[in-house]
């Protein structure tokens, strides 16, 4: 999923007037395999997580510090990424990340041998590099043409990252788990190894193109107050939340459909079934677009919210295929929240619209926090109870569309 969304580049700014027009269509094909990609090695990580949990005999709370590792790095890289980018530019920006994405994934193969302390030191440097990705590939998308045209574009790379994310779960159902795997750790090998040398070659591929050359601009240096800006407050919070429990759910759906009284899969099957999650979400950004054409923005997301907080309950209360399909549907409310929150945030901001696209992309950390926290409460409770956590991180999203429902429609 694509989860740093900056503002439209207006159309007065160097950047849009400037930008080279040859080459773009190229150009914009490039940066849309970046988008597949890192949604691919996102969820991936949701078979990843049963697999070294059964591998290394972890707890719940042990095993899902492969999403604080993950989720982590954009916490701690996103700043330091952004002055990078500034200093060496989008396409550069690009080449360092795959070749950090790359260098993490290569790392997997000595964490077979070494332990789960490795995996996780492997899972932060390739975070760090689709970090340096997110920060570089989003706005150089905004500015490949018209800054009018600016939100489809990124509407069509993102419905491809969605794409990654649904195909991730299938691809490591199939190359992790599946009976021909090798056994235990060794079995993240190979898969890894292979996508190692993809981000490698990407990375040779972009430093050699001849993309439309665009310097990245500085943001205003204008300390941005939050205390002067409630709604940002609180849609930093919201994100924080949505993020959390987005990758939470996404973490445990596995876990969740092995239960006897659930559905009783195995590790391998079950794994399938969490590309239908990820699928929902991609199909309903585009059904949400349609909606959202009628409704406000925070209804939308209000609606969205209350319906993945009663879909959670009948989950946790519920058993059989009525659970499972249930906890499978919370994708498709998910779908239209990120990108809702995002442009509520900072609507009317002026020029502390860079700042506060930073602290929204910062609060991604969530997807860190809050798997560790249903993984304390289903080692406690089990992990069907333990889904009332991310249904407690819906209700303030909806109760921030409720409040702020009225600021704007999108057309």
């Amino acid at each position: 999923m694509s989860l740093i969304q900056p503002a439209q580049t207006p159309p007065d700014t160097p950047a849009a007037i400037t930008a080279p027009q040859p080459g773009r269509t190229g150009a914009l094909t490039m940066v849309t395999m970046l988008f597949f990609m890192w949604g691919l090695i996102t969820a991936l990580n949701d078979v990843l997580i049963p697999h070294l949990r059964a591998v290394y005999t972890l707890s719940y709370v042990q095993a899902m510090l492969v999403q604080s590792c993950f989720f982590g790095a954009y916490f701690l890289v996103s700043l330091p990424a952004g002055a990078l980018v500034r200093r060496i530019g989008y396409q550069r920006g690009v080449v360092v990340g795959l070749a950090t994405a790359g260098i993490g994934c290569l790392m997997f193969y000595p964490a077979a041998q070494a332990g789960f302390g490795l995996f996780l030191a492997a899972l932060f440097v390739l975070a760090s590099g689709i970090t340096m990705l997110q920060v570089a590939a989003n706005p150089y998308v905004t500015i490949l043409g018209p800054a009018a045209t600016a939100s489809g574009r990124l509407t069509l790379t993102q419905g491809f990252n969605s794409l990654g994310t649904t195909v991730g779960p299938l691809v490591g159902a199939w190359l992790i788990l599946s009976d021909s795997a090798a056994a235990g750790a060794d079995a993240v090998k190979g898969p890894y190894l292979l996508l190692a040398c993809t981000l490698l070659a990407l990375s040779v591929a972009f430093a050699l193109a001849r993309l439309p050359q665009v310097a990245a601009t500085a943001d205003d240096r204008t300390p941005l107050v939050l205390r002067q800006h409630p709604r940002l407050v609180f849609a930093v919070l919201a994100i924080f939340l949505y993020v959390g429990a987005e990758v939470a759910i996404g973490s445990f759906i596995v876990s969740f459909l092995t239960e006897r009284h659930i559905a009783g899969l195995t590790v391998a099957n079950a794994a399938h079934y969490v590309s239908l999650y990820w699928g929902g979400a991609m199909v309903g950004r585009f059904v949400g677009a349609l909606v959202m054409r009628r409704v406000s923005a925070g209804t939308a997301l209000a609606f969205s919210a209350a319906l993945a907080v009663a879909l959670i309950v009948v989950a946790v209360a519920g058993s059989g295929s009525v659970a499972m399909w249930a906890i499978l549907a919370v994708g498709l409310c998910n779908a239209i929240m990120f990108p809702t929150i995002f442009s509520m945030g900072l609507h009317q901001l002026g020029a502390g619209t860079g700042q506060a696209a930073g602290r929204l992309c910062m609060a991604i950390v969530g997807g860190a926090v809050v798997p560790v926290g249903q993984g304390v409460l289903a080692d406690v409770v089990g992990v069907q109870w333990s889904f009332l956590l991310p249904a407690a991180c819906y209700v303030p999203i909806l109760w921030f569309g409720i409040k702020y429902a009225g600021i704007y429609r999108q057309r």
